[in-house]
């Protein structure tokens, strides 16, 4: 095996729950309206830091999937999936996304690490 190279984001993320890295930025959401055997579950355009299961076909709520488990590359904790193919047209907007279980995953703003930094009013509001 070799080293590990870790990938920080800049700005508001979301973190593995176990060992706390660095896996997607808020940015990066598409839906939070995802569910998994586990309960909630969200979809990222991208995600960072993890390792990939092998291809296999799975029968979802939407249909059937070519997907990657995925796992964290610092604990190796499974945090969801990729969608590597839809089979139906109405779901290839899936493909190449990543599903991150909510309760594997910490939201930065849940998180001890973030730190809002944005000002309360803006100067147009002084008017």
């Amino acid at each position: 095996m070799g080293r590990i190279f870790v990938v920080d984001l800049e700005g508001r993320t979301y973190r593995c729950k176990y060992c706390k890295t660095h896996l997607a930025l808020a940015d990066e959401l598409v839906s939070r309206a995802f569910h998994c055997r586990s309960g909630k579950a969200y979809l990222f355009n991208s995600a960072v830091n993890i390792t990939f299961g092998p291809h296999e076909e799975r029968m979802m709520l939407s249909g059937m999937h070519t997907v990657a488990d995925v796992f964290c590359c610092c604990c190796g904790q499974i945090l969801g999936w990729k969608y590597e193919a839809a089979h139906e047209m109405t779901q290839k907007y899936k493909e190449g996304k990543f599903v991150l279980e909510r309760e594997r995953i910490l939201d930065a703003v849940d998180s001890e690490f973030y730190i809002d930094t944005r000002p309360m009013t803006s100067d147009a509001e002084d008017g």
